[in-house]
C-alpha cells in the first residue's frame, strides 16, 4: 500500500438528503430512495418521448401508447422492488432468511439485488404486455433505453452511502471509505459501475435507438442492454469486494466458483447468462428482416 497520504479523500456526504423531526419521531429522505424515485420517473418520461415517435418503431407505429406506459409504469415498480428483495433473498443470503423469514419484508434494511429486480422487471412487463396485446420484444427495447439513468443514480448512491466498496488498491485514486471497518484504501468500484452501466450504456443504446433505426429490429436493443450490462458487471466485480457472506479465511476473494485468477464471483456468475441471453437475442434480432422505414 501506498499509505493514506495517498487516497482521494472521500467527500463529506451523508446517507441523507435531509432528516425532520416530527411528533417525536424521525422521518428521514435518503439518497438511495432519491436514486430509486427520479430512475424510474426519467425512464418512464423517456420512454413516453420514444413512444410518441412513430417512426422510431417497426412499421412506423409505436408498441404502446403513452397511456399504457404509465400503466406499465406501476407494474414495473412491483417487479423492480419485489424481484430486487428476492432476489438479494435467494442469491445472497438465504441461509439467514431462510432462518428470519420476518426480515424479509423489513425493506427500510437494505438489501436489493439487480439480477433480482431484472427477473422481477421481466415477469411483470411479460404479464402485462399479453394482457394489452402488445409486442413483447418492442415494449422490451423501450424498457432497455430507460434502465441505465436508474442504474446510474443508484450506484451514484451507493457511492455516496459508502456502500459496495471495492477491493483494497494503492492507485492514484484510491479512497478510503468511512464503512470500511479495515480502512483500507479501495477501489471506488461504485463509480466505475455508474460509468459503465449508466453513461456508457445508456448513451450506446440511445445513440442506437436514434440514429441508426435499432427499434427496427425488434430485439436488438433489448438484447444489446443484457449483453452490455452483463459484461460491464463481469468486469466491474474484478474490482469491487465481494460480499461477506462470500468471504472466508481460505478464500478472501469472495469467489463462489474456482480460486485465485480464474474464481468467479457470485455477480459475474449471475452475469454470465445475462450476456448468453443478450447475444441470442442480438443475432435473432439481426437475422430477421428489419422492418420498412
Amino acid at each position: 500500500m501506498t499509505g493514506l497520504a495517498a487516497t482521494i479523500p472521500f467527500p463529506d456526504i451523508g446517507p441523507d438528503l435531509f432528516s425532520v423531526e416530527l411528533f417525536g419521531m424521525s422521518f428521514a429522505l435518503r439518497w438511495y430512495a432519491l436514486a430509486y424515485i427520479a430512475g424510474i420517473l426519467i425512464g418512464w418520461r423517456m420512454v413516453v418521448a420514444l413512444v410518441r415517435r412513430p417512426a422510431l418503431w417497426p412499421g412506423g407505429r409505436a408498441p404502446m401508447s403513452p397511456e399504457q406506459v404509465e400503466d406499465l409504469l406501476t407494474w414495473v415498480i412491483l417487479g423492480v422492488i419485489l424481484g430486487g428483495r428476492l432476489g438479494f433473498v435467494l442469491f445472497y443470503q438465504p441461509l439467514h432468511y431462510l432462518a428470519n423469514p420476518l426480515e424479509i419484508l423489513m425493506l427500510w434494511q437494505g438489501g436489493m439485488a439487480f439480477h433480482g429486480g431484472l427477473l422481477g422487471v421481466v415477469v411483470a412487463v411479460w404479464i402485462f404486455t399479453g394482457r394489452h396485446g402488445i409486442d413483447r420484444l418492442s415494449a422490451a427495447d423501450a424498457l432497455a433505453i430507460a434502465t441505465p439513468p436508474g442504474l446510474l443514480l443508484g450506484r451514484l448512491a451507493n457511492f455516496v452511502n459508502a456502500e459496495l466498496w471495492g477491493r483494497p488498491w494503492d492507485g492514484p485514486w484510491a479512497m478510503v471509505f468511512p464503512t470500511d471497518p479495515l480502512g483500507l484504501p479501495r477501489h471506488p468500484s461504485q463509480l466505475y459501475e455508474a460509468a459503465l452501466e449508466g453513461l456508457v450504456l445508456g448513451a450506446a443504446l440511445l445513440w442506437l435507438a436514434l440514429r441508426r433505426r435499432a427499434f427496427h429490429r425488434p430485439g436488438l436493443v433489448a438484447g444489446l442492454f443484457f449483453a452490455g450490462y452483463g459484461a460491464a458487471r463481469f468486469v466491474v466485480e474484478i474490482f469491487r469486494q465481494a460480499d461477506p457472506q462470500f468471504i472466508t479465511a481460505d478464500n478472501p476473494m469472495g469467489h463462489v466458483i474456482g480460486s485465485g485468477a480464474i474464481g468467479v464471483t457470485m455477480g459475474q456468475l449471475l452475469s454470465l447468462p445475462m450476456v448468453a441471453l443478450g447475444l441470442a437475442l442480438v443475432g435473432w434480432a439481426l437475422a430477421r428482416r428489419p422492418s420498412p422505414a
